[in-house]
């Protein structure tokens, strides 16, 4: 049975996905941002846009997080718009094989083996209609992707299959990574941008900690990413605890606007303070403002609200995409089960879980990809 559930086709997976809202390559900071803004997923997918159709491919996604680690740099600070300007091929990661191209046909067997080897998101073609064999150049094939979690969430349905594997624990399967990005909760979020970069590729979080490795919280880039991209002022001046408190559901406390505010003066950092200010008063962000200097109200492409962003919680969401969620870490222990973890992932919508002793002390993480390794291993064990 299980031989058979590894069998399907990718196709069976992709019933009902949506079609991927696309950017060709030479867009720029701004218009991806436009596009992220207006979306129920938090990733954009970037094509290289080749004018014959067979030859397009997707290179790469990207979402807010990847915007508000590249306007953290100090010279993007100081003039964010001129920084939005730049192609949105900046903000790819040099890493390849993240995005891979399948065919509908691809079982389900060659999927886990695709992610396993790095791959994240699987692109596959929609199966459409075509009446009269005919298809304009604007009407180009229609893709979705599948992640991680897709796949997670389709092996859960019939978990069954895979036990008793699925009732050990995960410190029985010794699937518990120590491997972990962290930060002290004292720390300047400042230190933690490369971790979240990081964490941002790896499909993680960054545990915030104190100085006994007890879990306090995480800044999780799932959480980050539904945020407006200004909170790149508050991850420069803020400390990481702090920081929690600012990107938490329900919007920043004003007293944390006003130190953000006031550090971004101390600082000289007149762009990123001016975009601030217009975006915590209007509710909105000007991405395609024509200088630091210069602002009005027709520039106004899209107004988002940035902390949360209500278009994005209010419309129905797709598998791949993610709720707005608390900073609060989610957390199991060593001696829950392998389904339970899952379950607890899918359920909160992430692709890890963070594992810790009773005393709250960290003593790792467990992924999907860990998850996806042991249903292949049971796999062998079963042909």
């Amino acid at each position: 049975m299980a031989v058979s559930l590894l069998s399907h086709e990718l196709s069976d997976l992709c019933l009902g996905k949506p079609a991927l809202r696309s950017l060709s390559i030479t867009s720029t900071i701004a218009e991806a941002l436009e596009v992220l803004k207006t979306s129920d997923d938090n990733f954009v997918s970037i094509w290289n846009c080749d004018d014959d159709e067979c030859c397009s491919r997707c290179v790469g996604k990207v979402c807010i997080v990847d915007v508000i680690c590249y306007l953290c740099k100090d010279e993007n600070l100081v003039s964010p718009s001129i920084a939005l300007k730049q192609p949105v091929s900046v903000l790819l990661p040099k890493i390849p094989g993240l995005i891979i191209h399948v065919e509908p046909s691809c079982s389900l067997l060659e999927a886990i083996d695709l992610i396993l080897e790095g791959a994240q998101n699987l692109v596959v073609p929609i199966k459409t209609k075509v009446f009269n064999n005919k298809r304009s150049k604007e009407q180009r094939k229609p893709f979705c992707w599948l992640t991680q979690e897709d796949i997670i969430r389709f092996l859960l349905s019939s978990i069954g299959l895979f036990s008793p594997i699925s009732s050990f624990s995960i410190d029985t399967l010794n699937i518990i990574s120590p491997n972990t990005l962290t930060i002290e909760y004292h720390s300047p979020a400042s230190a933690a941008i490369g971790a979240i970069s990081r964490a941002l590729v790896e499909q993680t979080s960054v545990a915030v900690v104190d100085s006994e490795r007890t879990l306090i919280g995480e800044i999780s880039p799932f959480t980050l990413a539904c945020c407006d991209e200004t909170v790149a002022a508050a991850l420069k001046t803020l400390s990481s605890m702090d920081l929690m408190a600012y990107i938490d559901c329900g919007g920043p406390p004003e007293e944390l606007v006003k130190v953000v505010s006031a550090k971004l003066k101390e600082k000289n950092m007149n762009g990123m303070l001016q975009h601030f200010t217009i975006s915590m008063s209007c509710g909105g962000f000007s991405s395609s403002s024509s200088s630091d200097e210069e602002y009005s109200s027709s520039s106004m492409a899209v107004q988002v609200s940035p902390f949360p962003r209500p278009g994005r919680i209010s419309r129905s969401m797709s598998y791949s995409a993610r709720m707005v969620r608390r900073s609060e870490a989610i957390v199991c222990h060593p001696k829950s089960s392998l389904v339970a973890v899952m379950i607890q992932a899918i359920a909160h919508r992430v692709n890890y879980v963070w594992v810790i002793e009773e005393d709250c002390s960290l003593v790792g993480i467990v992924t999907f990809s860990d998850m996806l390794k042991v249903v292949r291993e049971s796999f062998e064990t079963m042909a």
